[in-house]
């Protein structure tokens, strides 16, 4: 009889602890559901914040400019440039002083020889160059120019 009533207590202690668990993993469950639907709303208030705005770019019409001599004689660069900026202000500052812009780029382009403009390091250089060069204030008390890419949309070497 003793291992009657110590088989009935074990079974009921299997018993609670099967009721404890099943408890403890309902709550767990709900508790998963009800914080995905929680970070579903915050990744949707994400993906609106995160929306990609549209790039501004600022085209400059093509010119022909002459190289420094190298030993292959007088050579010509034929180019078109268009240049990615941040803000519509740096876009109208650039419009409203074209004439400033084309004239610092004829002064460093006609500067470089074909060879340095002829290999795709040399066009990342003078794509780095051309950023610096139009960073200088075309104006007194200028906003800084938020220029981001500098793009050749047109390239000869003669």
């Amino acid at each position: 009889m003793a291992e009657a009533s110590g088989g009935s207590k074990k079974l009921l202690w299997i018993m609670v602890i099967l009721v404890v668990l099943s408890s403890l993993g309902a709550a767990a469950a709900i508790y998963m559901v009800m914080s995905k639907g929680g970070d579903a709303d915050a990744s949707a208030a994400a993906q609106e914040v995160a929306e990609p705005k549209s790039p501004i770019f600022q085209k400059i019409e093509p010119f022909t400019v002459n190289l420094a001599g190298d030993r292959s004689g007088s050579r010509l660069l034929y180019t078109g440039i268009t240049l990615r900026v941040g803000d519509e202000q740096s876009k109208k500052l650039l419009a409203d002083h074209m004439p400033q812009v084309r004239s610092r780029l004829l002064l460093l382009l006609s500067d470089k020889q074909a060879s340095e403009l002829s290999t795709p390091q040399g066009k990342e250089k003078l794509s780095a160059a051309i950023i610096d060069r139009l960073s200088q204030p075309l104006t007194e008390n200028q906003p800084p120019l938020d220029l981001r890419e500098v793009l050749f949309t047109e390239f000869i070497v003669q």
